[in-house]
């Protein structure tokens, strides 16, 4: 049976990879210290405020919101869903790669939740994880998991009907009162859609900056050849002339043009040196 089609039991027994792990620890430790620290503190410097991240310039908050959670069940259910579908996905990808994931899908679930909730303050690490659910789903769509619903009922689903049970569940609560960042996690989500399914990295960002510079290397090179073109047929000319009547029937100007030619021709040996 193919790799993808076998059935995927969520459970304790495989090894944590380095920037799940990573990302773990750093979550756990950082909600401890916010529930040791001053609560508002925390929250004002650190959680993604729009009115703060615009008008203030606090553009950090982008970052800081994904570490912040508001609850022991909130910090426990996303680092649950980051350790049951992370690991996989960073196997897949390669550390650099799933930590790059994580953070575009965070980042832009937050600038989405800035255009379309305006007022209200976001934290949790909501919009990474929907990032990386959505991108197990592209990468394992056949994938069976095996989860325990309400911790006792074991269910069997295949992970991109799950992920978009998921989804489904967010996009209908859009609107509602329940205090949860459903644009963030919407966000999220449809970054790492983008990210995976149409190859959308940032790596277009470097091919991009490269072909411009290889662009203007090809550009000035050839108006360098082109120039010493035109500089070559004027100095056959002065020689030329020079064969006929002499060096000294020159006018100044066939001199100098004959000592820049000279330079010139100087200037294009010494890389070869």
């Amino acid at each position: 049976m193919a790799y993808h089609e076998r059935s995927y039991r969520i459970g304790f027994g495989g090894g944590l990879t380095q920037i799940v792990k990573y990302l773990l620890i750093i979550n756990i430790a950082l909600f401890v210290l916010q529930r040791i620290s001053p609560q508002d503190i925390v929250v004002q410097w650190f959680g993604l405020s729009p009115q703060l991240a615009i008008f203030k310039f606090h553009i950090w908050q982008f970052l800081t919101y994904m570490f912040l959670h508001g609850s022991v069940m909130h910090v426990f259910f996303n680092m649950l869903f980051l350790w049951m579908f992370g690991c996989e996905v960073e196997r897949t990808l390669g550390s650099k790669e799933f930590l790059k994931l994580y953070f575009i899908c965070g980042i832009g679930a937050g600038i989405l939740h800035l255009i379309f909730s305006f007022e209200a303050t976001v934290l949790g690490a909501s919009g990474a994880i929907y990032g990386v659910m959505v991108a197990f789903a592209i990468l394992f769509p056949e994938r069976v998991i095996t989860l325990l619903l309400f911790f006792v009922l074991p269910i069997q689903l295949k992970a991109k009907y799950l992920v978009m049970i998921f989804v489904g569940i967010s996009l209908l609560s859009l609107g509602s009162n329940d205090g949860v960042a459903h644009f963030a996690h919407l966000g999220g989500a449809a970054i790492g859609f983008l990210y995976l399914k149409l190859d959308w990295r940032l790596d277009f960002i470097g091919n991009w900056i490269r072909q411009r510079r290889d662009s203007k290397h090809a550009v000035t090179k050839l108006k360098r050849n082109q120039a010493m073109h035109e500089i070559r047929e004027r100095v056959d000319e002065i020689l030329d002339k020079i064969n006929e009547v002499g060096y000294d029937q020159l006018s100044e100007a066939e001199k100098r043009i004959l000592q820049e030619a000279s330079q010139k021709y100087s200037q294009e040996k010494e890389p070869e040196k």
